[in-house]
């Protein structure tokens, strides 16, 4: 198993102290796992991510690391998240206080690694984290893969970007100074709509490069309507298929952005 192959250490923020799943040499990449928690595909995205030549910083933020996703093991994390003080899944113009310590984890992960920035990536509940971290000097390349904070209920959440308004004015400030930010997300996902895509496009212009999969019935790579987690669970890891080239312009992307190893 993937995850086997990761040390483990511990790091300490204001009194909140998580596991860190560490892997890989070179410029570091905060891999912030999707729901239920670290489950083998989401490890297996984060060995990829090593083996391209980055140090991965990996926290556990909740469920159990290294279980098998299920429906079950799913919707019991969803609610653990939804009454957690932690996370505010419903907030528009808010982030979420766990995003706090992922930006002090990613301060340490530069220091640690001494590169010219950090890497991030978000996923599916901590997808918009990414742009809360992106408000730090140290991150270079953000990544929203499939955001889905906060749930979109009503109009204003289906373009919320779970983002103060003052992170948004840095935000906007960071990419007019040459900051990208890159989102996945697929065509038909109701938890990551595309009024949330639009809203970083009228906010940032240019600077939130997407790729939008198409999962729309009849689409030509038969993909279900129901996808949802680009690099993870819904990847087919075939050459030429779309999911398979979002991960492939993830890496480049970290490539591009941080430089090579060492």
């Amino acid at each position: 198993m993937d995850l086997e192959r990761f040390s483990q250490t511990l790091f300490a923020h204001e009194g909140q102290t998580r596991t860190v799943y560490r892997r890989g040499d070179g410029p570091a990449v905060v891999v912030i796992h999707e729901v239920p928690g670290i489950t083998p595909e989401v490890a297996r995205f984060a060995t990829r991510v090593a083996d391209a030549g980055f140090s991965v910083f990996m926290p556990s933020l909740f469920g159990t690391p290294g279980r098998a996703i299920s429906r079950r093991y799913t919707t019991g994390e969803v609610l653990r998240v939804c009454i957690s003080h932690e996370f505010r899944v419903l907030a528009s113009r808010e982030a979420s206080p766990i995003a706090e310590w992922l930006r002090a984890l990613a301060r340490f992960a530069h220091a640690e690694t001494g590169a010219r920035g950090v890497g991030v990536i978000g996923m599916c509940l901590t997808g918009n984290f990414a742009l809360t971290l992106a408000l730090d000097e140290v991150v270079v390349a953000p990544v929203l893969s499939q955001p889905s904070l906060p749930f979109p209920i009503g109009k204003t959440r289906q373009r919320g970007l779970h983002l103060s308004s003052e992170g948004l004015v840095s935000l906007k400030k960071r990419a007019s100074n040459g900051l990208t930010v890159l989102g996945l997300r697929f065509t038909e996902d109701p938890l990551c709509p595309a009024g949330r895509f639009q809203h970083l496009r009228d906010e940032i212009g240019a600077a939130f490069e997407a790729i939008e999969i198409d999962s729309s019935p009849g689409n030509p790579y038969g993909i279900p309507k129901s996808a949802h987690s680009v690099v993870t669970t819904d990847l087919v890891d075939e050459a030429g298929h779309p999911t398979k080239e979002a991960l492939d312009r993830v890496i480049g992307f970290f490539r591009e952005r941080l430089g090579p190893r060492g």
